[in-house]
């Protein structure tokens, strides 16, 4: 573990570092920036079992054949109807819905009970999985009900601080990182993912601890935002070099309106292509403007060798969750070419 790191990471840094180098928490210093990369110390992943190739084709059999449309899945927290409607616009539409975390709603149904819903609604589940709330024990568990369920894929982040969100008052756990719960996960037979910001300091570290993760169990990779096309082709030049040769999903920034623009902003060090926001926010009908840049954007990055997919991504006001999951299910109608949402 990195002295001093307030997420107690042995395998950092987080993707949270700001552009200065520091914390995601204010007044600290990133641990791990100056530092060099951590290597993986545990078994390499070619000596735990990987998914099970049984059961129903999900995106991992998809992905072997085409690239695949992976769409994030606003509800609000706590709401099963809530969670069904917003479901609704998007089956048809992509072959997964990722189901990540939110700063704005830190409570909410447990990861395998929400990925068991989703699947019973039709969808494909890639559940995101959390080191912040969860000790080892109870992420063995998770990933335990996750199996038990079908679903398609883990999503291993560290997460946030607690500090960050609506619930400060709750004490962080961090008894893993993402690279440790990836090892694990692999370990339960499950597809697992992670995620790698390539703006964030040390970018020059980027893809060789892109690598590490791959070492631990990592098969897919969420790429975050970045400055469009040559920015991500830089970045899976750089992560095959490393011996990251897994495939790249691509973020995509999907804004339709004020608040979804509020969330994205709200995102350390973020970087997209010039002129993105401004020119949804200006048009005279910021939906179709919003909902054109994301389709257009979401094929220049398809375009990439190594990406296997994108990431419909967007968050937004509570209240408007039914309204952002028919924006992304319009935006992958239009990538695939079924019939307007």
């Amino acid at each position: 573990m990195s002295e001093g790191c307030p997420k107690r990471m042995t395998y950092g840094p987080c993707g949270g570092v700001s552009p200065d180098g520091g914390c995601e928490l204010p007044g600290l210093r990133c641990t791990f920036v100056d530092g060099p990369l951590v290597r993986w110390a545990g078994p390499p992943s070619g000596d735990r079992p990987g998914p099970p190739s049984a059961g129903r084709p999900g995106p991992a059999e998809a992905m072997a054949v085409r690239q695949i449309v992976v769409a994030d899945l606003p509800a609000p927290a706590l709401d099963l109807d809530g969670l069904r409607r917003c479901a609704e616009p998007l089956l048809g539409r992509v072959d997964a819905v990722l189901l990540g975390d939110h700063g704005g709603a830190r409570v909410q149904f447990p990861p395998s009970l929400r990925a068991g819903f989703v699947q019973a609604e039709g969808l494909s589940a890639w559940v995101g999985l959390n080191c912040r709330d969860r000790n080892r024990v109870a992420l063995e568990a998770e990933l335990a009900g996750l199996a038990a369920v079908g679903a398609a894929a883990v999503h291993c982040v560290t997460g946030d601080h607690t500090r960050l969100g609506h619930r400060p008052d709750a004490q962080p756990v961090f008894d893993l990182d993402s690279t440790r719960l990836v090892a694990l996960a692999r370990s339960a037979g499950l597809l697992t993912s992670v995620a790698e910001n390539p703006v964030a300091p040390p970018r020059q570290l980027r893809a060789e601890r892109l690598a590490e993760k791959v070492r631990a169990g990592a098969a897919v990779c969420f790429v975050n935002h970045t400055r469009g096309p040559d920015a991500l082709a830089e970045f899976a030049t750089a992560a095959r070099a490393a011996g990251a040769d897994v495939p790249l999903i691509a973020c995509v920034p999907v804004v339709t309106d004020l608040a979804s623009a509020a969330v994205l902003r709200s995102f350390t060090g973020l970087e997209l292509p010039d002129g993105y926001l401004d020119g949804i926010l200006d048009a005279a009908d910021p939906r179709r403007a919003g909902i054109a840049a994301a389709v257009g954007l979401a094929e220049r990055l398809l375009a990439v060798p190594g990406v296997r997919g994108v990431n419909l991504s967007g968050g937004t006001a509570p209240g408007r969750e039914e309204r952002l999951a028919a924006d992304l299910a319009q935006v992958a109608a239009n990538l695939v070419g079924y019939p307007d949402a």
